[in-house]
């Protein structure tokens, strides 16, 4: 696993681990905690390369992490690509 010190600025470090893992329309709740969150792109990189089953991570309930990776299942490093990402927005965005 990879460093996981984003943990200590995830808008959930003090949510109830059962709202994070909660199942059908109650993910949605689940999913308005990482909206805001600083840590969420770090959040998803984890959850993805590590093909975490169960629960809402970085804003993505399990089913839509497991079409993603259904999707585009050449991707080596998902924290790498996210970041990659994320960058661009954020130097896109600069103005």
């Amino acid at each position: 696993m990879a460093s996981a010190q984003w943990v200590d600025s995830a808008a959930c470090r003090n949510t109830d681990p059962d709202e994070l893992f909660a199942e059908s329309a109650q993910q949605n709740r689940a999913k308005a905690v990482c909206s805001g969150c600083l840590v969420r792109t770090e959040c998803l990189a984890e959850a993805l390369d590590d093909r975490i089953e169960f629960g809402v991570w970085g804003g993505m309930t399990e089913r839509e992490r497991r079409a993603l990776l259904r999707r585009r299942p050449n991707v080596t490093s998902w924290r790498t690509l996210l970041q990659q990402a994320h960058q661009a927005f954020k130097q896109s965005h600069a103005d």
